[in-house]
């Protein structure tokens, strides 16, 4: 599993239909990224002046929109993942 680092968090994006509601299949360059995604994993936090971490807001599980044009994607045991910043967190959804 990823462990990210400070105040990292590792998102699994929610897949977004490629199909329209009429049936058309679009193609990879008109889906736009989804910006909706389960937490899969969170880091320590940031550090404050003191050297003590400030946990974060967010947790594992928790389902969350981030950042249309946030972080970084990676793949790792053949699944696709986005690592962002608590900052790029814009809501958790309850």
């Amino acid at each position: 599993m990823l462990q990210p680092q400070g105040d990292r968090v590792v998102i699994e994006v929610k897949e977004k239909n490629d199909t329209t509601s009429g049936g058309v299949v679009l193609l990879d360059s008109a889906v736009q990224k989804e910006s909706v995604g389960t937490v899969v994993s969170v880091g320590k936090g940031r550090l404050n002046n003191a050297g003590e971490h400030i946990p974060l807001d967010v947790a594992q599980g928790d389902l969350v929109i981030f950042s249309k044009y946030a972080g970084t994607e990676v793949t790792h045991d053949e699944k696709s993942y986005l690592i962002v910043r608590e900052a790029d967190i814009l809501a958790v959804v309850q």
